[in-house]
């Protein structure tokens, strides 16, 4: 459930007031400045997602700081993340001035005095978790706050859609999903930290294959599913489907590949084995996912060599084939899949 504050309806000689009333009880104590003239309009969205807290904020042109005297107020230890929605920011902490765009994130530290100022109407992400969470050296903390972190930063471009989805959507998480997605966005959280903080490190590449398994451990749990498709698996993840396809760039195949082959490779093991009443072939390629009767049996052919029948009966030696005595599967030229699959029909 989100909580909403808003000036919509508050007089105007009182808006500045509330809003700093408003964004100091739902983020941190801090003061809030407006730079233009007229009467002031804000909004700030709140949800739990576990531990984490995300906030969305849409406000007119202002000026933010967190001075010692605020931070004796709010002794907790939190991490932030801000996510550049639209407008821009100058953000400044431990005397690092960073200019942040649209489509930027930038990591600080709310124990530490910190100003934010944006010129003209923004909206902004703020992702609050406890510090203790993600334990890392405090070193490395103030090595990795106060930077404007792009697409094109390494980690950060692997960060930015996924938190844009996660704030758009975490209100409708139910409580066990949310409480295994804060715990992952901690880690994430983590490794960016680390590798802000000791750049040309691995870091970013162990992100990327802590993704990658996941990917894979969703394959395989729903290979059943006919739905299941690179766009359901992004969704799923709460990754844009472009950014699914970078992550197996070094993977050497496709994710829709991977999961057609995955797929005949359950089937051929299923079609395999001796039974005394064996299920229809069309019956094993629905329980693997496979709509089309007619498909299955191409893409079966295009990686065995064989059809499914002729599969079934080279490896069980259940009927002669061609006149000849089946092949022994120990030595059938067509015992493995080969290499590499066609590309699936989409």
């Amino acid at each position: 459930m989100s909580m909403v504050l808003t000036t919509a309806s508050v007089p105007d000689r009182d808006k500045v007031a509330y809003w700093n009333e408003a964004v100091s009880r739902t983020l941190v104590p801090m003061t809030v400045a407006p730079l233009g003239d007229g009467p002031f309009d804000g909004r700030i969205a709140t949800h739990r997602l576990g531990y984490l807290q995300i906030s969305t904020l849409e406000a007119d042109a202002e000026r933010v700081s967190r001075t010692p005297a605020l931070i004796t107020r709010s002794p907790e230890a939190l991490m932030a993340v801000g996510v550049q929605i639209s407008g821009t920011a100058t953000f400044v902490q431990d005397g690092r001035r960073a200019k942040v765009r649209a489509g930027d994130l930038v990591l600080y530290d709310t124990t530490r005095p910190y100003c934010f100022e944006y010129p003209r109407r923004f909206a902004a992400h703020v992702f609050q978790l406890p510090r203790r969470a993600l334990g890392v050296p405090d070193s490395d903390i103030r090595r990795a706050t106060g930077d404007a972190i792009g697409t094109e930063d390494g980690l950060g471009a692997m960060l930015l859609p996924f938190l844009a989805n996660l704030a758009s959507s975490a209100d409708s998480c139910p409580a066990a999903v949310a409480n295994r997605l804060a715990g992952n966005v901690v880690e994430l959280f983590a490794t960016l930290i680390a590798e802000r903080a000791h750049p040309g490190g691995a870091v970013a590449d162990t992100a990327r294959g802590h993704l990658v398994l996941q990917v894979r451990e969703h394959i395989e749990r729903n290979l059943g599913d006919p739905a299941l498709s690179p766009e359901s698996i992004a969704r799923t993840l709460r990754i844009s489907t472009r950014y699914l396809h970078r992550l197996f760039e070094d993977e050497e195949i496709t994710v829709a590949r991977l999961i057609q082959q995955r797929r005949l490779e359950e089937c051929s093991r299923e079609l395999a084995r001796r039974a005394r009443t064996a299920p229809t072939v069309s019956s094993v390629a629905q329980r693997w996912g496979f709509v089309s009767p007619a498909h299955f049996s191409r893409a079966f052919r295009a990686a065995y060599g064989v059809s499914p029948r002729e599969w079934r009966s080279l490896r069980t030696g259940q009927e002669q084939v061609g006149g000849q005595l089946p092949v022994d599967p120990s030595t059938a030229v067509i015992s493995q899949p080969r290499a590499a699959l066609p590309a699936p029909r989409e």
